[in-house]
């Protein structure tokens, strides 16, 4: 990968076990969580008694110079040299969505492999230790315990809080308080220790670490195993959940066993897969495309959590990472979807039945759809606009939103029983739009950190989306006349729309009351994904011209007039309504730039400055998903044939 990221993805299993380094080099700064607090990993490797440090800083040792660093869609791999040896450590975490009990596991690996760079024969053994800030919010916020499990043919150590508070706490810049911390290897070899220390206040700081001694005249390598055992995952309407790994009774302990034991295959099949990725994308768009969709694929499917609901059926819930911590949040679902509905729409029904469910308790009054279902991880309702006050609802937004979802969905699986089993929301979601959505009042869309716009354009043509959406869903299920009029609607809506939305020049206004205004018209990718063709082909041609030429600044597409920021998910979906391969990579090349440049040394943000490429708000978020949409257009995954 050429693309310098902003932050390098390390172990990206869930928003609370995420460990980044931001820097250039791995032994350069301390290894963090996402949020920017250090989850502290050190790797060293003892040569003949001398001590290198390649990952993490470590008082007197030396580094090891790192000679190269490349990711792929699941792999982190660093080569590193000394004077006696060569090191290369890969980090993956295999987030592969056809097996969904894979890839909600919590156990991320640490691959090293060790050979001469002088010709002898060296005594090398390498350390991985972790601290057990892992497992705190913040450190020495408990004490901490641990616990040798070794047994023959695996080393394992586990550390943890002595204050076990399981979901007490939720919030934005918050890390998990509870469960514990693995570190395991199968090598024969293998030895787990901890260090302990007290700190002025008498609290006790754990330190696990993990040698693996390894031949270096003939290549020789070693595997570590870091895990997480929450117990407990989310709270649903008051119900404390199990991660979906653990549906069948599985233990924590036999979970890192198995996972040791199935490396070798799990890796291959994550180099496939990130090949096979690579070259889709760079063939939709290019090979700068393809590195953009690469980095985001471990950070949007890590920024969930995968459990399991009481009936048994997949959950995926989202955090809202630096933007306000909110859990299952509908707006942030829409952009995700993408990625999710090209490799698993389980994934995506995973995200929208809490909002199903929440929207059928009495507590729910509104005939429009909810914003979210709590904030993470407690899902208990919604929290945004203070549960049911009007004043910062989303309602063209939202309902919009579910419609299209759900029939993303429905398409992708070529099955209409998911939206069967909601039938009523949706209907009435859609009779909302069709009252509303032609020209929305003073309201808030997705983009709420702009504030309330009345007459949004690009809201509107959710709205046609939204109903459109019903139509295929009714088409689906049988109901011909009903699908028939949906559309009708949805294209009167779409006709009128152009009338409205236009400007002099051919362009399209910010909001229907503002001629010369501008603003990325996103949503109307979904009328070319569906394939509907509400809107004429050439409709958009002078407004995408218009984005290369006079709406973007050096690192990307504003998102409207107003400001010269962007987001990350909607420049590309605005790229993808480009008639030709050359406009859509003119547009995305920016955006790879950005990242490629960006002083804000964080895991992608998707809400920065085109003017000097820095972070304005919101990391790490989910909605990076979003940057798969033109991979999702050109595999027609979701293009629907009556």
């Amino acid at each position: 990968m050429k693309l310098r990221a902003p932050a390098v993805p390390l172990i990206t299993v869930d928003p609370y076990f995420s460990v980044w380094s931001m820097g250039d080099k791995l032994n350069e700064s301390d290894t963090k969580h996402w949020t920017g607090q250090p989850h502290r990993m050190i790797g060293t490797a003892s040569v003949d008694g001398k001590e290198y440090v390649f990952m993490g800083l470590k008082p007197n040792a030396v580094k090891m110079e790192q000679m190269g660093l490349d990711m792929t869609a699941l792999s982190t791999r660093y080569r590193f040299a000394c004077d006696e040896i060569r090191l290369e450590v890969t980090f993956t975490t295999p987030l592969l969505m056809d097996d969904l009990k894979r890839m909600s596991r919590p156990v991320s690996y640490i691959h090293v492999k060790a050979g001469t760079n002088d010709g002898k024969k060296h005594d090398a053994r390498i350390t991985i230790t972790v601290d057990d800030e892992l497992c705190q919010n913040l450190k020495y916020e408990f004490p901490t315990v641990y616990a040798d499990l070794s047994e023959p043919g695996f080393a394992c150590g586990r550390v943890g809080s002595k204050i076990q508070r399981m979901l007490t706490k939720c919030g934005d810049d918050l890390r998990i308080n509870w469960g514990y911390l693995y570190l395991a290897s199968n090598h024969e070899h293998a030895a787990v220790t901890a260090a302990a220390a007290t700190n002025e206040y008498g609290t006790v700081n754990h330190t696990i670490g993990l040698s693996v001694p390894l031949d270096t005249e003939d290549r020789s390598e070693g595997l570590i195993a870091v895990a997480y055992d929450d117990i407990k995952s989310i709270e649903y309407f008051h119900e404390p959940l199990d991660a979906y790994w653990r549906k069948d009774g599985e233990t924590i302990e036999e979970a890192i066993k198995q996972a040791l034991g199935e490396y070798g295959d799990l890796y291959g099949k994550c180099e496939t897969f990130s090949s096979q990725l690579y070259r889709e994308a760079a063939e939709a768009g290019s090979e700068k495309y393809a590195e953009l969709v690469s980095l985001a694929y471990r950070q949007a499917a890590a920024a969930h959590k995968i459990c399991a609901d009481p009936n048994g059926d997949v959950l995926f819930i989202s955090k809202e990472n630096f933007s306000n911590g909110c859990a299952a949040t509908v707006d942030v679902t829409y952009p995700s979807i993408p990625q999710f509905l090209i490799y698993n729409p389980e994934l995506v029904k995973g995200m929208l039945r809490p909002i199903f469910k929440y929207a059928g308790t009495d507590v729910w009054h509104y005939d429009f759809a909810p914003h979210d279902v709590g904030t993470y991880p407690l899902l208990n309702g919604q929290v945004y606009s203070h549960g049911t006050c009007p004043t910062w609802q989303m309602p063209v937004e939202e309902c919009g939103n579910m419609l299209i979802c759900t029939a993303a969905v429905a398409i992708a699986e070529n099955d209409v029983s998911f939206a069967r089993e909601h039938w009523s929301h949706l209907e009435t979601w859609c009779n909302y739009l069709i009252q509303n959505g032609v020209d929305p009042d003073n309201q808030l869309c997705t983009d709420d950190f702009a504030g309330h716009l009345a007459h949004n354009c690009n809201l509107s043509i959710k709205a046609i989306m939204g109903i459109a959406g019903f139509s295929i869903l009714n088409r689906m299920a049988g109901n011909g006349e009903k699908a028939e009029q949906l559309m009708e609607v949805a294209a009167s809506m779409a006709e009128k729309w152009l009338d409205m939305a236009a400007n002099e020049d051919g362009t399209f206004r910010l909001a229907f009351d503002r001629p010369g205004s501008f603003s990325m018209k996103y949503n109307a990718v979904w009328d070319r994904i569906f394939g509907l063709g509400l809107f004429p082909e050439d409709a958009f041609r002078a407004e995408t011209k218009a984005y290369i030429e006079k709406h973007s600044g050096p690192y990307g597409l504003m998102l409207d007039n107003r400001n010269t920021y962007t987001k990350s998910d909607w420049l590309v979906w605005s790229a993808t309504l480009c008639g030709n391969k050359e406009d859509f990579t003119s547009i995305v090349d920016r955006l790879w730039h950005a990242y490629d440049r960006s002083e804000s040394r964080v895991p992608m943000t998707d809400f920065y400055s085109t003017a000097d490429a820095k972070m304005v708000n919101f990391q790490n978020r989910s909605v990076q998903g979003g940057l798969f949409i033109k991979l999702l257009m050109d595999k027609e995954i979701c293009k629907f044939h009556k």
